[in-house]
């Protein structure tokens, strides 16, 4: 994703000189040709990821359309107060994008988790929040949020899913369909949607047709995608790498309940409520945590048949 990600920025950027990128002493080998080809859109603010927000809104109050970059929870939690008193306050023109969302660092322990980020941040008003499921995803997430200004959280995954939906224009707060099925809804957000779509492959061998959608708008987010799968389909399983407390989930309870509709069964796959403690690539800690297509398959036959 993070490829993906820096051949749309380019392109944006050989097209919109305002276009302006910060990072926080990483991506050395990722953005030196960015660098060579746009000098005074390029900027390396060293490890102050705080100060990186405070200069990014600086620009934007001056014209520029800013993009900050770094890793896990470094541009996001780290400078949460700058985010909320600068950025958003201000509605500046800001996409903050953090490389690592979920499990991505898994190697390098809880600190580099980045499990909260969706609640904390979505409770933030001015904020849009984006995790592309595929590539293409997210290219055309960056190239929408700099187009729509105002500040967004683009969450990349070192997964991500294969785009096998039928071709639409990529729309912020518009859900997308992988699969039509009636028997249960799985809605996931970000790479995990590729063990999501390997469960509902499985499911289907057992005879249960499931409704596949990829949430990669969490903010705003689909109402009425979600509307419809309480009411026409069996029930509704969430899918996130990220804590069950205010992320997606709990998103889609609240549309649910805000809106007087009931699925007929509902769970959310997601973190316990706890911090990783384990260390170990993305997928082993999805297994660990019960969040892979095994786990998904497993939590859904039980859910139906209970």
């Amino acid at each position: 994703m993070r490829d993906a990600f820096l051949a749309a920025l380019t392109n944006l950027a050989e097209k919109d000189k305002d276009i302006v990128l910060l990072t926080g002493d990483l991506g050395y080998g990722v953005f030196e040709q960015f660098e060579i080809r746009f000098p005074g859109q390029y900027f390396n603010v060293g490890v102050s990821e705080q100060n990186m927000t405070g200069l990014a809104t600086g620009l934007s109050l001056e014209g520029k359309k800013v993009v900050t970059y770094s890793i896990g929870n470094f541009p996001t939690l780290r400078c949460l107060e700058q985010i909320r008193n600068d950025a958003c306050y201000h509605d500046a023109n800001i996409v903050i994008v953090a490389s690592g969302g979920g499990f991505s660092y898994g190697s390098l322990g809880m600190s580099h988790h980045a499990t909260e980020d969706l609640s904390i941040l979505r409770s933030l008003p001015n904020m849009t929040i984006v995790a592309p499921c595929t590539l293409k995803e997210t290219g055309d997430a960056i190239t929408a949020m700099i187009k729509n200004g105002g500040v967004g959280y683009l969450r990349l995954d070192k997964t991500n899913a294969e785009a096998t939906y039928i071709e639409s224009p990529f729309i912020i707060g518009k859900a997308r369909r992988y699969e039509n099925g009636d028997d249960i809804t799985l809605i996931a957000t970000g790479g995990i949607l590729g063990d999501t779509n390997i469960a509902s492959a499985e499911l289907r061998k057992r005879g249960i047709n499931s409704r596949v959608v990829g949430m990669h708008s969490i903010k705003p987010i689909d109402k009425n995608e979600i509307i419809d799968a309480a009411i026409n389909t069996g029930g509704i399983v969430t899918i996130e790498e990220h804590n069950k407390d205010g992320g997606l989930g709990s998103a889609i309870c609240e549309v649910c309940m805000d809106n007087s509709v009931m699925p007929k069964k509902f769970f959310r796959i997601g973190l316990d409520n706890i911090y990783s403690s384990i260390v170990g690539s993305q997928q082993y800690l999805r297994s660990q945590y019960g969040m892979d297509s095994k786990a998904i398959v497993k939590k859904v036959i039980d859910l139906l048949k209970a």
